[in-house]
């Protein structure tokens, strides 16, 4: 369960975090155009873009919030709580200043958008950059808590990996069956000659 939410939530949120920066590249470079282009390219964005940060922000925010629980007693809590942290203030800040603008935007008329579109186009940006950079901090959150699988050399030079969840602990059902009896045997055979009388 845990790596299937820890795989979820890092592909939506990496993909979230992707598509809020394209957004933000697009919204900079309609500043150096009139209101009738800045209307005209804001409603055809907003035909299907809000569909789609619909469907990567809420599963993002739904498996961090379930890999925050499942790794509360182990080191990558810290950063996944801070991923789930970020995550809720991008939706908060989507809710509060980016939506009621969305909404108003859908009835501008692009021949003659209103007197104080600029100043609402500022505040929308504004907002879009502050949610952005908390994607992409919470994307690079969750990247961090990502474990590094480790590998284990056996007693006869092989190396399995680690995937246990516990670092330095080789998960058995990786090690092959004859290489666990060579090494138990070895370690009994290891034991009976440090047990032996001297001479």
């Amino acid at each position: 369960m845990t790596k299937y939410a820890r795989f979820v939530s890092l592909v939506c949120a990496g993909l979230f975090a992707g598509f809020l920066t394209s957004v933000l590249v697009l919204e900079l470079s309609l500043r150096g155009f009139d209101s009738t282009v800045y209307t005209q390219v804001r409603q055809v964005e907003l035909d299907s873009l809000d569909r789609l940060a619909v469907a990567t922000l809420l599963p993002a925010l739904i498996a961090t919030a379930v890999l925050a629980c499942r790794t509360r007693r182990t080191n990558t809590r810290r950063p996944t709580v801070a991923a789930l942290t970020l995550l809720v203030l991008v939706l908060g800040l989507t809710l509060i200043v980016n939506l009621p603008i969305n909404s108003d935007q859908l009835h501008w008329n692009a021949q003659s958008p209103p007197s104080n579109w600029a100043d609402v186009r500022d505040r929308w940006q504004i907002a879009h950059a502050v949610r952005t950079m908390a994607a992409v901090l919470a994307f690079a959150a969750l990247a961090l808590a990502t474990p590094v699988p480790r590998t284990r050399r056996s007693g006869l030079g092989a190396e399995f990996p680690c995937d246990s969840g516990v670092p330095g602990r080789t998960d058995e059902a990786q090690v092959p069956e004859p290489v666990r009896r060579s090494v138990s045997a070895g370690s009994i055979d290891s034991r009976r000659a440090s047990e032996r009388p001297p001479g």
